[in-house]
């Protein structure tokens, strides 16, 4: 395998860690409505398990208010029972065919608790990360066991892969550090 496509498919990976914590990132609560905290809750629809996001509007009206108004009325008690059974810890009232759910403000203890989430979540991604550049080395080093590349070739490219990783890991950091940041302002 040449070494152009062994880098560009690592780095194809470190970019799905990235994008991946970024979507986690949506779900966490910073005290702030944010659509993103009901984004990943599935409900039953059909015999189907469907994202809210798919079978409503989701909208933040305001900093303390999530408003969800479904495309088919009848489904307003399952996306209810659907929010009330998540992790998310939120409240919704259904009233006038739409679903409406209050975010209270955080205690302090409570945001210092999420803030350990957002760096768990961080360490996990960069974790993946340095498992993509072990996975590539391994590669470029099988390649220039099997003569399919020269030494030179290798070395050049694994120093190329810790850029990659550096960069990406760099980036997960400064998603974290913003994310804490969101979590820890009042």
């Amino acid at each position: 395998m040449p070494v152009k496509k062994i880098l560009k498919e690592h780095e194809t990976s470190m970019k799905k860690c990235v994008e991946y914590l970024h979507n986690e990132f949506k779900g966490v609560r910073t005290g702030r409505a944010s659509t993103g905290l009901v984004d990943n809750i599935k409900v039953e629809y059909y015999g189907s398990m469907t994202p809210i996001n798919q079978m409503a509007n989701v909208n933040a009206p305001d900093a303390t208010n999530i408003l969800i108004k479904p495309f088919d009325p009848s489904s307003l008690k399952n996306i209810e029972k659907a929010i009330k059974a998540s992790d998310v810890g939120l409240n919704p009232i259904a009233e006038n065919g739409a679903i409406r759910i209050s975010v209270p403000p955080l205690s302090e203890e409570r945001r210092e608790k999420i803030a350990d989430q957002v760096k768990q979540m961080g360490e996990a991604q960069k974790i993946a990360i340095r498992n993509v550049r072990r996975d590539a080395n391994k590669k470029l080093d099988d390649d220039e066991k099997n003569k399919v590349i020269s030494e030179d070739d290798r070395d050049h490219a694994k120093k190329e892969v810790d850029q990659m990783t550096k960069k990406y890991t760099e980036e997960i950091e400064e998603h974290t550090k913003a994310k804490i940041e969101e979590v820890m302002t009042v």
